[in-house]
Formats: C-alpha cells, sequence, structure tokens
C-alpha cells in the first residue's frame, strides 16, 4: 500500500519504519530540511534502540523515503497519516496548530479519494476538526473530493517503540464506516495482533483514558512510597505485593520520581482540561498531577537535607534523559534537580550513556555543568551521587570502586536500582524512595531531630 507519513518525530518516525519494514512503499514528510537531509543519509534525529537498522534497509530496499514536498507525498498516497506534533497551551488543553495545518496541506494537495488517519494524540472532537478543515480548503479551492478521517492512536513506549510497533497489545481503529476500517485493518493485517474497530470517538478518548490510567498508578504507589518512608516499610514489597493481584497487575507500580516524557503530562493535562470543560468531576486527575508534581521537590528537600546543604559540594548526577533506553529530555526529572542544586551552590558533574548532547540543547538552556564519559568519572571525589535514570549500566557498575572513588559514599536513588541491604553492608549512605535510609555518616544521622 502507498503511505503519507506527515511529521518525522518520535511517533512518525517509527510508524513510517514500521509500516515500510511490513512492505509498504512509505514517504515521510518533514518540513525541517536539515532533519529530512539527516534522514535522507540514514542518521536518526532521536536515538530508539533497533530504528536505525530498520530504516537503513527500508530505504536500501527502496521502500521509505523522505521528502520536505508535501504535495507529492499525498498525490502518491492511499493512506496519510499525520503526526505531527500537538504541544501543551498554556491551560492544559492542546494545541492543534499542527494538525490544522497538516490538514490543510492534505486538501491542496488531495486529487483523488485519501484515507486522512490522525496518528498524533489529540483531544475527543479533533477528528471532526480535521474534516472540517479539510471541507472548508476544498470549498476555497472551489473543488469536491471524497475523504475520510480516522482516529488510529499509537500506544508506543520509548525505548521499546520498535517491539511495540511490531507486537503491540491492540491496535485501535476508529473508522466512520466498516469500508474505511477494512482499509486500515489490510495495513496491519501482517501483525497479526488484536485489533478494535470503534468510532472515531471512542478511539481519540482510549489513548487519553490509557495515558491517564497508567499515570494514576504511578502517583498512586508514590503516594505509598510516602506513607512507606514515614512508617518504615518497604514500598517495593508493597507493590510487588499488590502486583499479584492480576486485577491490578505489576506495570507501573514502580515508585520513584514520577512520570515524565512526551505523553504522559500533556495526556493528563489535555484531558483533565477536556473533563473541566465538560463541567464533570476531575478530582481523580486534579490529585494525580499534584503528587507528580511534588515528587523532584521532595526529592531535592531530601538531598538538602540529609547532605547537610549542597553549597560547594561536588555532586555526580547520573541519567539525564526521562527514562532509560531513549535520549529524550522532555519532561526529565533531571532538568529540574540539576537547576535546583546549582542554584543552591552545587557543582554538578554529570553523565548519561547517551542523552548528554540533547540535555545540552534543553530550553530554557541547563546551567554549567560538567559532563564526563562515564559513570566512575562523575563519581571520583563526588560528595554525594544523584541517579535519576535506571540505565542498566548503573545497575551493573562495581560498587566497591564506586565507594572508593566517592569523596563521600552517600547516594541518593531518585528509581531504587540497588538493595538497601546490599548498600548498607558495602557501607554507603543510601537513600531511595518509599525505603528506609541506611545513614550512617551523613549530616542527617549526626541531628536526627532534623530528619
Amino acid at each position: 500500500m502507498n503511505v503519507c507519513v506527515i511529521g518525522t518525530g518520535y511517533v512518525g518516525l517509527v510508524t513510517g519504519a514500521v509500516f515500510a519494514d511490513l512492505g509498504n512503499d512509505v514517504i515521510c514528510v518533514d518540513m525541517d530540511e536539515r532533519k529530512v537531509a539527516l534522514l535522507q543519509n540514514n542518521v536518526m534525529p532521536i536515538y530508539e534502540p533497533g530504528l536505525e537498522e530498520i530504516v537503513r534497509k527500508s530505504q536500501e530496499d527502496g521502500r521509505i523515503s523522505f521528502t520536505t514536498n508535501t504535495a507529492e507525498a499525498v498525490r502518491k498516497s492511499k493512506v496519510v497519516f499525520i503526526a505531527v506534533g500537538t504541544p501543551p497551551a498554556a491551560d492544559g488543553s492542546t494545541n492543534l496548530s499542527f494538525v490544522e495545518g497538516a490538514a490543510r496541506d492534505i486538501a491542496r494537495a488531495m486529487v483523488d479519494y485519501t484515507i486522512v488517519v490522525n496518528k498524533s494524540t489529540v483531544p475527543v472532537g479533533t477528528g471532526d476538526f480535521v474534516r472540517r478543515t479539510i471541507s472548508q480548503e476544498l470549498e476555497k479551492q472551489g473543488r469536491s473530493l471524497e475523504f475520510d478521517v480516522v482516529s488510529n492512536p499509537e500506544f508506543l513506549r520509548e525505548g521499546s517503540a520498535i517491539k511495540d510497533s511490531l507486537e503491540p497489545d491492540r491496535i485501535v481503529i476508529g473508522a466512520p464506516t466498516q469500508n474505511v476500517a477494512m482499509a486500515l485493518l489490510e495495513l496491519y493485517a501482517p501483525l497479526e495482533r488484536p485489533m478494535l474497530i470503534t468510532d472515531v470517538y471512542s478511539a481519540e478518548l482510549i489513548k487519553y483514558a490509557s495515558n491517564a490510567f497508567l499515570a494514576t498508578k504511578i502517583s498512586f504507589i508514590n503516594m505509598v512510597a510516602n506513607v512507606c518512608e514515614q512508617v518504615g516499610a518497604d514500598v517495593t514489597l508493597v507493590s510487588k505485593g499488590m502486583g499479584f493481584d492480576k486485577r491490578i497487575g505489576r506495570e507501573f507500580l514502580n515508585a520513584g520520581l514520577g512520570y515524565g516524557g512526551s505523553c504522559f503530562p500533556k495526556d493528563v493535562d489535555s484531558l483533565n482540561h477536556k473533563i473541566k470543560d465538560l463541567k464533570e468531576d476531575s478530582g481523580i486527575l486534579d490529585a494525580v498531577t499534584r503528587i507528580n508534581a511534588d515528587r523532584t521537590p521532595r526529592f531535592i528537600r531530601r538531598i538538602k537535607e540529609i547532605a547537610g546543604g549542597v553549597s560547594g559540594k561536588r555532586i555526580a548526577l547520573w541519567g539525564l534523559a526521562f527514562k532509560p533506553d531513549t535520549d529524550d529530555m522532555r519532561e526529565a526529572k533531571s532538568v529540574e534537580v540539576i537547576r535546583a542544586l546549582v542554584n543552591d551552590g552545587a557543582e554538578i558533574v554529570a553523565y548519561d550513556p547517551i542523552a548528554i548532547e540533547k540535555s545540552k540543547e534543553v530550553q530554557p538552556p541547563l546551567p554549567k555543568i560538567e559532563y564526563v564519559d562515564n559513570a566512575y568519572d562523575a563519581a571520583k571525589g563526588a560528595d554525594a551521587l544523584v541517579i535519576m535514570t535506571e540505565w542498566n549500566e548503573f545497575k551493573l557498575v562495581n560498587l566497591e570502586r564506586l565507594h572508593d572513588l566517592m569523596k563521600t559514599p552517600l547516594i541518593f536513588d531518585g528509581r531504587n536500582i540497588y538493595p538497601v541491604e546490599r548498600m548498607a553492608r558495602m557501607g554507603f549512605d543510601y537513600v531511595s524512595i518509599g525505603r528506609a535510609a541506611t545513614l550512617e555518616n551523613s549530616e542527617a544521622a549526626k541531628q536526627p531531630a532534623a530528619v
């Protein structure tokens, strides 16, 4: 099938690459000439395991191409996916300006019946908005063409997007008619995965409801972690005990610094805004957002309190990306921590396996910090180590070597990657999330009343 994907961001690029890998002829469009030039030379603008290999193979086989020419790409395609950015507006709603621009470009380029698919994460009613936009643009041109608008939400996880695309839990197709749905079914048929055909409104809501529910699980276990810290319980055992219940499940019950990245924060806010707009009760999502917003400030407060302040101290920081196996810095918790510690006079020495270059592009820019090439160099001579991202290489470090390198063996672990008992045996002052801290030499241990 001839497919066009408008937008080569995270969703668009992965979607185009996977459809090409399944044997379709795919044209990916982006207005960023520099990005298109990089992709034409098989240089990926994002880090995603397996993506570069799939794109290279499809380019060699002539199944995928990259262009800035939207009109030509649309004219050659039966199905056109809109996969452009949908950034949050100041009030929490979703900015649909890029979606609107793509819809107008499609209308100007269409020469025959076209299926337009919303792949971007968009609020309920966006299918209607895209249909109206295309119809208005066609009317301006004095043309009349048949087209349909479909909702086909993505459920990709950064770091495992290729696997999620090839082995999805479900494929949701929100279509106005059965015939239109069949065209999308044909496109996805090689995957042989569960498919759900719905109306457009339901498909749009499934994506938001799914992300909001997962975010709720994260905030819930973080609320429980706060209780664990107060009463001396271990949140890892609590979440494990909860997860054995099939009605609850184990996924997304890891206590930590809360959710970040490009999806959960804006999707929760967008759904919350829609609920309020409909004058329904959004109390659950209000609480989810409030708990998540306090995760990093709470962590920062503990760092300052237990370390006895950070002014003039050398702080090693492991992990910059919002999660492992990606270089995505959007809503990364490291940004908030770095800014707070530097503002209080700390010297930050940071390391991340992938995201160092992307961290330098954060807007507004991060304060001046030192970047190093490996985890041990970051820890050398450090008064404390702060762990922000649970990369596997951090889990596998030589802890004896780490202990010897640090000036003070004090670790603040925002991701609970080490067993508490082991860290105590090895002589670390170890502070994690929702578990008893092992403190012998810290400022807090010297002044128990301040804890």
